[in-house]
């Protein structure tokens, strides 16, 4: 029981987080995805 309250509250924090931390990641996959296509085509 303790673990999962633990959990909980590890994911209660980290939702506020949460929502830029995605977008941070999508900017770099797109980033990444566009330096390969950029990069092939050179």
């Amino acid at each position: 029981m303790s673990k999962e309250k633990e959990e909980y509250s590890f994911w209660t924090k980290y939702k506020k987080f949460a929502g830029t931390e995605i977008t941070l990641y999508v900017v770099m996959v797109i980033g990444i995805i566009l330096g390969i296509i950029i990069f092939s085509y050179l």
